[in-house]
């Protein structure tokens, strides 16, 4: 019912994307995704390493003939390994999060797989399209897990107008149909969700990380460094992490000395929280768009309501303004 230039390319029938959540979009909600008309993605950013990656994508191909790919989280200073194996693999799209993706368009390319950029400024954006990738989705500070700080509304349109004939996909915020129908107005060819897929079945994440983002809502989440600052991990300037407000982010939030102070006790504190499924404690990613969500449901269920819905407002919108 909507067909873009996105299907085109990646020869898919709907124009949605799971993002490519680290750890917890492995093969099942990428087989899933692509099984039912998306492009499913495999988060291949996890400490599980190349042969984890490797096993999830060839569990994916077991899966789904259709297409598929993995996302990486670029910035990360062990990412050559991992992309290796995605181009040994043949997977139909690499995305490239959070860093330049020039270096990587080439081998790419010998290889025949599409490339993506997610992109949080317009002159990331900018950078990306002079890399020559196929596509750019333009990620605002609503989405949920790392992300930057302009917001969807503004930032999807901005990147279509600055880019040319690229394709342009809209990321955060996006969690139902009204969300794809706005992104194709704003100038883009698809839409990457994350939150709206954690509560799905396929989701590779556990119930009690799925519990609190189904009870939150909009005003239920923090855009926080605290996580990042306590693993040490290797994000670029300007790049928080959105998720849903408990009692260990709260408290932290905004004492960034202390953290340094307390690195290794709070390191140890978290390890402890994640082996217990404490979500009083842990990051648990969620975008704005969790008040949007209140249900598990399959990614084909997902998927099918939320193309329908945004025909469904297309047309009658269209039908209404004449």
């Amino acid at each position: 019912m909507i067909r873009t230039s996105l299907c085109d390319l990646l020869g898919i029938e709907h124009p949605i994307l799971n993002a490519p959540m680290s750890r917890t979009a492995a093969a099942e909600l990428a087989a899933a995704v692509s099984n039912a008309g998306g492009l499913g993605m495999i988060g291949g950013t996890t400490r599980g390493g190349a042969e984890w990656l490797r096993q999830q994508i060839r569990s994916t191909r077991s899966l789904t003939d259709r297409p598929f790919g993995v996302g990486f989280i670029s910035s990360f200073s062990n990412i050559d390994e991992l992309v290796q194996v995605a181009l040994d693999e043949r997977v139909a799209v690499i995305n490239h999060s959070f860093s330049d993706p020039t270096a990587y368009v080439k081998a790419a390319r010998d290889c025949g797989i599409r490339i993506f950029a997610q992109v949080q400024s317009l002159e990331q954006a900018k950078r990306a399209a002079d890399a020559g990738v196929d596509a750019i989705i333009a990620q605002g500070g609503e989405a949920g897990g790392h992300t930057g700080t302009l917001g969807t509304m503004a930032f999807v349109p901005a990147v279509v107008d600055a880019v040319g004939s690229l394709p342009v996909l809209a990321a955060g915020g996006i969690a139902d149909g009204r969300g794809l129908a706005a992104a194709l107005m704003l100038g883009a060819v698809g839409v990457s969700m994350g939150t709206r897929f954690v509560a799905s079945h396929q989701w590779g994440g556990g119930s009690w990380e799925q519990t609190p983002l189904l009870a939150a809502g909009t005003d239920d989440t923090i855009r926080t460094a605290v996580y990042d600052q306590i693993r040490g991990a290797e994000f670029p300037s300007g790049i928080a992490d959105r998720v849903v407000r408990n009692a260990f982010n709260s408290k932290w939030e905004g004492r960034a000395n202390e953290i340094d102070a307390l690195r290794t006790e709070l390191q140890h504190e978290l390890e402890v929280a994640a082996g217990q499924g404490d979500s009083s404690v842990m990051d648990i990613s969620g975008g704005e768009a969790v008040g949007l969500v209140r249900s598990l449901e399959s990614a084909k269920t997902i998927i099918d309501r939320t193309v329908e819905e945004a025909a469904r407002l297309l047309r009658d919108n269209a039908a209404r303004l004449r």
